[in-house]
């Protein structure tokens, strides 16, 4: 029954995508119509089979809102089973109940539901996390490379090619793209760019464990412990609240940058107030994923934006900001929240006060702020010292500083374009690539090597020049694992530019070399940025770059750690010896 509804669930999702970007005849509608109900019959027939066969379990380890959704898939029976009456006691309800788009809604809730249910019972098999990982990804720029196809996505007809570089773009939350979304996508075609960000950003992983645990109540040992790892929660009991936390974050806060910018754009760029909300919604999730997306002509770079008050940029950096500092610092900066906000109760109310540690911030919290403060402040004052007399010529102080502060932000992974990158000095280019290489924070919405690398390798560097044994920071040592692991990401990260670097500039000898190494290193370290030139850009480099974002998103440190999965380490201990390193 699992197997059968898992199936039922798939083809429901993919029969729904089918009515909903494709311009379909009467008879495929029809036939549609007809799977959409015959999954709806076996989600009712799974319903009473669980509630009949398996109640106690069901009792026991389904949640409320598990509950709510069967309750309300069984209110879908009730057209089935009784006519349309003539007078109904309630018209409001009956005209909810026996909507089309009701039934719709229901059916493809629950269909969404069983079907990342059934897939987050495959990390029960004890797969390699890094496979489950890169294939969760490639599924869905796969997935997404066809949906950006769909006629009523797109205003224009676009290249298979083309929209697999946007998917891929979108998915790894970089933000290069080889046609004008402004001009290109529909708002359905930019609802889809929307979700794929969304689910690209904050990780296939985390959306089906979400719906598998907070739906079904309950999932493999070894899958919570996957889950666990990765949103770094320390005890199993507060899985589900961190997905929850994590999830309900996301969305205030790009609610909430959603409305500040619409009152930073409202009656600006001459929109009407539909568009106005579209691109609010838009560009709010798109900052706060760093993906640097825009649906407007010229981007953030529009001149109704870059003479305005400038509020939007500010607004925009926050939000950057937020996405790309790291869902584990968010983590622990809820339970530091938590404990501050017991301790002020405790005052009032004479309870007795427990044990708690004494470092309540993680040191990976404390290296991380710092290390981003730190960042910032170099990176704005060089840009306003680089480009104060040349890109931001002509513009008031205020508006210099401001765009300092955006510019400081948007190479680290964001994306967006307010002073195009072509007028740029070349020291600046220069420190706009060392700023995409460094990137954001470890597991947050950020590429690059990660805030958190650069400092292990550069507290590692401090200890060997003054003779310590120990790496420490915040009177905590740091572990050689966690050395170890920087050491090989700052390698790879090199290695793989250099290897990208030369494919693209072999494919594109017409290009000149600044900008195709601006190119690459945006997409491999899931940038977004660019100088021009990525609609330009061959067949044979879009797809080139396509893989660099994709194991810009994945890490290729993950995947090759997937790849050697399973090879039995050397148990065996040899002599020491050193090599002269000078």
């Amino acid at each position: 029954m699992d197997i059968l509804t898992f199936i039922a669930g798939f083809v429901t999702l993919v029969s729904l995508i089918i009515i909903v970007g494709y311009d379909n005849d009467a008879h495929s509608l029809r036939i549609l119509h007809k799977t959409i109900r015959t999954a709806h019959i076996i989600f009712i027939l799974n319903v009473i089979y669980n509630l009949v066969m398996n109640f106690k379990e069901q009792f026991h380890q389904a949640r409320a809102f598990r509950w709510c959704l069967d309750v309300l898939m069984l209110l879908t029976l009730l057209p089935l089973l009784y006519p349309h009456p003539d007078h109904p006691w309630l018209p409001w309800l009956e005209q909810i109940l026996y909507s089309n788009k009701f039934n719709y809604l229901i059916v493809g809730i629950y269909g969404a539901v069983v079907f990342c249910a059934g897939i987050i019972s495959v990390l029960g098999r004890r797969t390699n996390p890094s496979v489950i990982l890169g294939c969760s990804f490639l599924f869905f720029i796969m997935l997404g490379s066809f949906l950006l196809m769909m006629p009523k996505c797109t205003n224009v007809d676009i290249s298979y090619i083309d929209s697999l570089f946007v998917s891929t773009s979108a998915v790894s939350i970089t933000g290069l793209s080889t046609v004008d979304v402004s001009t290109t996508f529909t708002p359905l075609g930019l609802l889809i760019l929307a979700l794929l960000i969304q689910i690209g950003g904050l990780g296939v992983l985390t959306f089906t464990s979400f719906f598998a645990l907070f739906f079904s109540g309950n999932s493999s040992i070894y899958s919570q412990l996957m889950v666990r790892d990765m949103v770094y929660t320390r005890t199993m009991n507060n899985l589900l609240p961190t997905l929850l936390y994590i999830l309900v974050f996301t969305l205030v806060i790009e609610l909430m940058g959603a409305i500040a910018i619409f009152l930073c754009v409202h009656d600006t760029l001459g929109m009407s107030l539909s568009d106005e909300l579209i691109f609010s919604g838009f560009h709010s999730l798109t900052a706060f994923m760093n993906a640097g997306f825009s649906n407007i002509e010229g981007g953030l770079s529009n001149p109704a934006l870059l003479h305005s008050n400038q509020s939007i940029y500010i607004v925009a950096s926050v939000l950057i900001l937020a996405g790309g500092i790291g869902f584990p610092i968010l983590v622990n900066l809820k339970t530091v929240a938590g404990r501050y906000l017991r301790r002020f109760v405790g005052l009032f109310t004479n309870r007795k006060r427990t044990a708690e540690p004494i470092h309540i911030y993680d040191v990976n919290t404390k290296v991380v702020l710092w290390s981003t403060l730190i960042l910032f402040i170099i990176s704005s004052a060089l840009f306003f010292l680089f480009e104060h007399n040349n890109s931001l010529k002509g513009m008031s102080t205020y508006d210099q500083i401001v765009q300092s502060v955006f510019n400081s932000f948007v190479p680290r992974s964001s994306g967006f374009a307010s002073v195009q990158p072509t007028g740029f000095l070349n020291i600046t280019i220069v420190m706009m690539i060392v700023l995409m290489w460094i990137g954001g924070a470890s597991q947050s919405t950020a590429g690059g090597i990660k805030v958190n690398t650069l400092a292990a390798v550069l507290l590692n560097l401090r200890s060997i020049i003054l003779g310590r044994k120990d790496i420490a920071a915040f009177h905590r040592r740091i572990s050689i694992n966690s050395i170890r692991r920087a050491n090989a990401v700052i390698t790879l990260s090199i290695m793989t530019t250099v290897f990208y670097s030369m494919i693209v500039i072999a494919l594109e000898p017409s290009l000149p070399v600044k900008e195709l190494l601006y190119e690459t290193v945006s997409a491999l370290f899931t940038v977004g940025s660019s100088l021009g030139i990525t609609d330009k850009l061959g067949d044979g480099t879009k797809v080139v770059l396509c893989t660099a974002m994709f194991i810009g998103r994945v890490g290729l440190l993950s995947l090759l750690m997937g790849i050697a999965y399973g090879v039995r380490p050397r148990h065996a201990k040899y002599p020491s010896g050193d090599i002269i390193i000078n």
